[in-house]
């Protein structure tokens, strides 16, 4: 196939990593990738202003995830990308599955809610146009497993196995249109699962951690499948320039294992993350159950006891103690004249 569309040179040498990070690549995404930093920052820069704090941890994962981005799709990666199998399934593999987890992390949903201003009464703003839009019909559709499942696994079978895919090699326009879309697979796939953001679906953990294995057999049996083949199947790496020092089946076999064993890496990370999401929400739940408790003065020992007493009183609940006795006034005692009190009266007897 013809790559000359993509301003890119059929001599490449053989690829290594130190020259996949070599300038070059795809200015769409470099720009846009400078872009999308440059406002999340801001949002950073903006609540710190306004005294309010954001954690550097969200800003740093945003950040990788962001570089990760351009680093596979602004460098010279993405030449030998269009070159070879092998690299253009690192380019899917991270776009869609590593670069996504990263950009959740960092909140970008939370942290643009709050950065915007809220308009005025009966006025609609960018900040409550967002927040309908999260809210919204179309969201929840989009976000739902049983549209997210069966996108995330058609993005490998119903592209890879149909001409679809030559198609969109065989221009630019098509080429980017095919990197933002497993971008956004893999955002919308991961969004419920991470639950960092707020969304419409905001499943139990037990539940996202079902979603996140639902598709690991699929990866699994795309790169057998590559890996078995006996002839290459995409017809855009069917004949790779001899100066990259490989052949189309070759490539190919090594496309299917990079397919295979890199979902496992971004699972792994997944279900770290989702543990402590899971180890935090708890602890969060007692603390506001241990802060209900004092302020109702609830006392759980009190109260066995007290249904203990109520027990021994024939079911009945036990009486409050009597108030103490007001105490008697002293008896007025007879005085003598001279002021001497008189002798105590003689007790009387009975009566003879």
């Amino acid at each position: 196939m013809d790559h000359a569309d993509h301003g890119i040179t059929a001599e490449l040498p053989p690829f290594t990593l130190l020259r996949g990070l070599q300038p070059g690549g795809e200015t769409f995404f470099a720009v846009g990738c400078a872009v999308v930093l440059a406002l999340y920052l801001w949002g950073v820069i903006r609540l710190r202003r306004r005294g309010d704090a954001w954690s550097p941890g969200r800003t740093t994962a945003f950040v990788l995830g962001v570089l990760s981005v351009w680093a596979v799709t602004g460098t010279a990666m993405n030449d030998y990308g269009m070159l070879l199998f092998s690299v253009h399934m690192v380019q899917h593999m991270i776009i869609s599955m590593f670069s996504p987890i990263l950009l959740l992390l960092g909140a970008p949903v939370t942290l643009t809610l709050r950065a915007l201003p809220t308009a005025g009464r009966g006025r609609r703003g960018p900040r409550e146009w967002l927040v309908s839009l999260l809210h919204s019909r179309y969201v929840r559709t989009v976000t739902s497993p049983l549209v997210t499942i069966p996108l995330f696994i058609a993005s490998l079978y119903g592209l890879y196995f149909t001409p679809l895919f030559d198609f969109l090699m065989s221009s630019r326009p098509g080429h980017i249109a095919m990197m933002i879309h497993f971008l956004a697979v893999g955002l919308v796939f991961f969004w419920p699962i991470m639950g960092v953001d707020p969304g419409p679906h905001r499943p139990g953990h037990l539940m996202r951690m079902l979603e996140l294995f639902a598709t690991m057999p699929f990866h699994a049996f795309f790169g057998i499948a590559l890996m078995m083949a006996t002839a290459p199947l995409i017809g855009a790496y069917s004949d790779p320039p001899a100066s990259l020092g490989t052949d189309a089946l070759s490539d190919q076999n090594a496309a299917g294992g990079i397919a295979w064993a890199f979902s496992e890496i971004p699972t792994v990370i997944v279900l770290i993350a989702l543990l402590v999401q899971w180890f935090v929400s708890d602890q969060r739940v007692a603390r506001r159950r241990d802060r209900s408790a004092d302020r109702s003065g609830e006392d759980r020992e009190l109260a066995a006891y007290n249904a203990y007493l109520a027990s021994l009183g024939g079911g009945r609940s036990p009486a409050a103690p009597a108030a103490p006795a007001a105490p008697s006034a002293p008896v007025a005692q007879p005085v003598e004249a001279g002021g001497a009190p008189a002798p105590p009266a003689p007790p009387v007897g009975p009566a003879r």
